[in-house]
């Protein structure tokens, strides 16, 4: 072997074992910290499809259905200011159908947009859910992950990018959601969640309040409830029998999609064209 070959082979063990003794680098002080206490570091941003023609309040802020979010919005707020509503509301429909996921989605969205408030929207209608799906993300562990499994909140959370808003998704498939939003472990999460993040609106997405019975466990827990409705779908007795069922929970007013005006009532929204949860 002649020299230069031997200082080659020299050099580039030399290399090896100095790549060996180096540790990975972390990228800042607080992942270290994270590291050395066997946390996970923090959910990295997503990507959001904004050219989903439903986020209204993302990708056309000057229309009529943004507009009535953001009054929707500031009603919340000033509530919010005045100590009449905790921070946590829940969202639902008489049946399927109505629009309660995007009426969900949109009010989260218009919410985070602004500087000072900070959102969590929660996926908590685990029989049909489809918050990710209108994101255009991947099903991934969440809600029922954490009452099944005990993972933390915080390993299951998604920052979107849009504005301050984060996502909890329902997680995966249960037999019986009835069974799992009745437990005890399911009061304690929603009750930690709405203690650990105290300066965060809170809004969950459930299922329709007639056919199941999910709902009435989680309107309990928040401090308001939103009814959203459809035009042409929502009868007269369906919806005085979703009133009858709310009757001891603080309905914050009704969503209306679908209407071809907008009712400047006191508690009374009205969006165009959503057909979809």
């Amino acid at each position: 072997m002649s020299r230069i070959e031997k200082a080659i082979e020299i050099a580039a063990r030399k290399r090896s074992e100095a790549e060996q003794a180096t540790p990975s680098p972390i990228s800042s002080p607080v992942e270290q910290q994270e590291v050395r206490q066997g946390t996970p570091p923090p959910s990295p941003k997503v990507v959001i499809q904004y050219n989903n023609p439903y986020l209204v309040t993302a990708n056309q802020q000057n229309s009529p259905a943004s507009e009535q979010y953001r009054k929707l919005k500031s009603l919340i707020v000033k509530l919010s200011k005045m100590g009449e509503l905790d921070r946590a509301m829940m969202v639902t429909s008489p049946v399927a159908g109505e629009g309660k996921t995007l009426t969900s989605i949109n009010l989260a969205i218009t919410m985070a947009q602004e500087f000072d408030h900070t959102v969590l929207l929660i996926e908590a209608d685990v029989r049909k859910p489809s918050v990710l799906k209108y994101l255009g993300l991947e099903s991934q562990p969440g809600l029922t992950d954490c009452v099944l499994d005990g993972l933390d909140v915080s390993e299951v959370l998604i920052k979107t990018g849009i504005g301050s808003l984060t996502i909890m998704p329902s997680g995966r498939k249960v037999e019986n959601p009835v069974e799992l939003f009745s437990s005890n472990r399911m009061d304690a999460i929603l009750t930690e969640i709405k203690q650990r993040y105290k300066d965060r609106y809170i809004i969950i997405d459930t299922t329709p309040l007639l056919p199941f019975a999910e709902p009435q466990y989680i309107a309990n827990l928040v401090g308001a409830v939103l009814l959203v409705v459809r035009e042409g779908l929502t009868t007269p007795e369906k919806l005085k029998r979703s009133l009858e069922i709310l009757k001891n929970n603080n309905l914050l007013g009704i969503v209306s999609n679908g209407v071809s005006r907008v009712n400047s009532l006191q508690g009374y929204y009205g969006y165009y064209g959503y057909n979809q949860d």
